[in-house]
């Protein structure tokens, strides 16, 4: 209960990198994909998750520069499946395009090459 009360918290006073990002991410906007903020997940609180693409991403300050307490927490939520994104504030804050597009990515990679000529083409006879 005490993880719950102190994420509500922080939805309630998001640094400004995270309410940058937060107006792209929220309510579907951001390719129709649901991202929820400063969600409890067993003893963490991420930033912002998408569990339907199983996707963490995380917008931090100089503080979190080599962290190892960051290392830990990322080695066990993608022992859970996750993939975990970490992005500067200034990043957020100067290059708001390439860090969406980097999420876009980890969210619809690319597809891959197409087959070579005359594979996975209908055949006509």
């Amino acid at each position: 209960m005490l993880l719950q009360t102190f994420a509500r918290n922080m939805r309630a006073a998001p640094t400004n990198a995270e309410a940058v990002i937060w107006r792209q991410l929220r309510a579907h906007r951001f390719a129709g994909i649901k991202f929820k903020r400063q969600q409890p997940i067993g003893r963490y609180i991420l930033d912002f998750v998408c569990f339907e693409a199983k996707l963490i991403v995380e917008v931090d300050g100089g503080h979190h520069n080599g962290s190892s307490a960051d290392k830990v927490r990322d080695t066990w939520l993608e022992s859970q499946g996750f993939l975990v994104l970490r992005f500067w504030n200034n990043d957020v804050m100067q290059n708001l395009e390439g860090v969406l597009l980097r999420i876009l990515e980890a969210i619809a990679p690319s597809p891959s090459a197409p087959p070579p000529p005359g594979e996975g083409e209908a055949r006509v006879f």
